[in-house]
């Protein structure tokens, strides 16, 4: 399983940006993908979580109502559409994988697989 993460960047508050994460998983569609953010100095913490192609999704407290998780099963893609950016939502994002569900979908080490992160920069 490979995923690769882009579309960070640099952007102003109040701005958005749309992350991608392109997955080489024959089953993707069964997977559990989700997104998790780290800055420096802190933890890496969970952003969002879509079960399954249709499946439920799941979000932050901090991303609520502003950030959208989606995938695209054709393509093997995920996104995150991140709107509303606050200069406290700059970090690295990553995407991330597992191949069944956990009630623990918030913690990183749930999650086998990961991309190489992409950042993302919001000035104020």
């Amino acid at each position: 399983v490979q995923l690769q993460a882009c579309g960070g960047g640099l952007v102003q508050a109040g701005g958005s940006l749309r992350l991608s994460c392109a997955a080489s998983i024959s089953t993707f569609s069964s997977f559990v993908m989700g997104w998790f953010r780290q800055a420096p100095g802190n933890k890496r913490e969970f952003v969002a979580m879509n079960r399954w192609s249709g499946g439920r999704t799941y979000y932050a407290d901090f991303v609520k109502g502003r950030f959208t998780i989606s995938r695209d099963n054709a393509k093997n893609t995920m996104y995150l559409q991140m709107n509303s950016l606050k200069p406290e939502d700059t970090a690295v994002y990553y995407c991330a994988a597992r191949d069944r569900w956990s009630t623990s979908y918030y913690s990183p080490i749930q999650y086998p697989y990961w991309g190489k992160g992409t950042q993302v920069t919001v000035s104020s």
